[in-house]
């Protein structure tokens, strides 16, 4: 498999592909709703809540803090986790423009 040639990329396609790629995942966007309904959540709590297991759990929560969907606290042994609004915002933005000039700029096509 080849690198991926990051410099032929803009800043704006990596960051709207790091988003993408966080969004991908069904468990993501199930820990996103559960973060939402909530609006903060206990890792202990989403385990129980979406039913997979504390590690998948962790791993999922730490693909969306990375790209800073999610924002979290560490208070002793519990990690308490909540939507970033900022960022979500930030993303959304992101993503509609991204949309927006796709539907701009229809083609007829095939």
């Amino acid at each position: 498999m080849g690198l991926t040639k990051h410099e032929i990329y803009t800043s704006k396609q990596i960051e709207l592909a790091k988003v993408a790629n966080a969004l991908s995942h069904p468990a993501r966007i199930a820990i996103i709703e559960e973060l939402m309904n909530k609006n903060t959540c206990i890792c202990g709590e989403l385990v129980t809540e979406i039913g997979l297991s504390q590690s998948t759990i962790s791993q999922h929560l730490k693909e969306l803090k990375d790209v800073g969907l999610i924002k979290g606290t560490i208070d002793g042994t519990k990690n308490c986790y909540c939507i970033d609004y900022d960022n979500l915002n930030k993303n959304r933005e992101l993503i509609d423009n991204f949309l927006t000039t796709a539907i701009k700029l229809q083609i007829i096509c095939c």
